[in-house]
């Protein structure tokens, strides 16, 4: 599909991925509309049907979600629910009967059973349940696959279903109640580096594993399947490789220069045990192989979070960080 004057409604499009996937479809030449959620609230029927019968969009890519990190998981687990079905059933109802030609659904990783074979397979979604500590986010995105597939069935809508790892880059979300695992570790170890401190504590005990997608990468993927991907099935979003959460507190530890102590308060959880995907289906159905190595990626996300949250200019960074 060429998407030159196409009319494409980005949901959470001012937020971390949907920023860049609102770039990525303006460079392709679409008309693009982004419902701010200060305006539109879309967990409100109403207020969904207004938004699409006034914008009349060709394709909508539902990017708004409400995530975090295991600590939200665990406070706010009917919030997630709840806020993040009714989104997006709300959305596909409303898109079916304005007479959406395509319906592309941000799922999550977290949909995939706690123990699942990896790397991870589409073909083995449903055999168990989520991880607990995030099943409740994950349910609610997992249903919205199922509505996905049945509203293919009966009304012919072409709804497509994406599972993107852990992303992570420039614009992420540092808020420490709500961040996900790479800026949250960013803000520890530099906030302890600046502060002097001589020992950072982490949750878990450092074995589970994760794999983590730049976020430019992701924004790429999700492009490339609006022009090309129109089947029903859910595609891993994602590299193909996985690090343990110790091994990647070194490599941040290290990249922002912090010397002290690392100790891992084992009375946390660690989550899901392992999750690295088959990425092989995005790259055989619509042509996606991820570019950005995860070192090259955190050093441009660490510059990012010195300049636009903390405020240092080239001056306050160390030379050895600008490279």
């Amino acid at each position: 599909m060429n998407l030159f004057n196409v009319r494409i409604v980005v949901t959470g499009g001012a937020g971390f991925l949907g920023s860049y996937i609102v770039q990525l479809l303006r460079e392709r030449g679409a008309i693009v509309n982004v419902p701010r959620s200060a305006f539109w609230d879309l967990r409100n029927r109403e207020v969904v049907e207004e938004y699409l019968w006034g914008t009349k969009p060709d394709i909508i890519i539902h990017a708004a979600a409400q995530a975090g990190g295991i600590g939200l998981n665990q406070e706010k687990p009917g919030e997630l629910f709840y806020n993040n079905a009714i989104m997006g059933i709300h959305l596909m109802e409303e898109a079916r009967k304005v007479g959406v030609l395509k319906f592309v659904q941000l799922g999550t990783i977290c949909e995939y059973p706690k123990f699942t074979q990896t790397p991870f397979r589409e073909e083995t979604l449903w055999d168990g349940y989520p991880e607990d500590t995030n099943a409740p986010y994950g349910i609610a995105k997992k249903a919205l696959l199922v509505m996905g597939q049945a509203y293919r069935k009966q009304y012919g809508l072409n709804a497509v279903h994406l599972l993107p790892v852990n992303l992570y880059g420039p614009r992420d979300n540092f808020d420490p109640s709500s961040s996900h695992v790479i800026p949250a570790l960013i803000r520890k170890f530099v906030m302890a580096r600046w502060e002097g401190q001589k020992q950072v504590t982490l949750w878990g005990d450092g074995s589970a594993s994760r794999e983590f997608l730049y976020v430019e990468d992701c924004a790429e993927a999700v492009v490339k399947a609006v022009e090309s991907y129109d089947e029903g099935e859910p595609v891993n979003i994602g590299t193909g490789s996985e690090i343990t959460i110790k091994e990647l507190s070194s490599l941040i530890a290290r990249l922002v220069d912090y010397q002290g102590k690392v100790v891992y308060d084992v009375s946390k959880p660690n989550g899901q045990p392992r999750r690295c995907l088959d990425t092989s289906k995005a790259k055989e159905k619509f042509g996606f192989e991820a570019q950005t190595k995860l070192e090259i990626g955190l050093i441009k996300t660490i510059l990012w979070y010195y300049r636009h949250l903390l405020g240092w200019t080239d001056d306050h960074i160390p030379s050895s960080e600008q490279k």
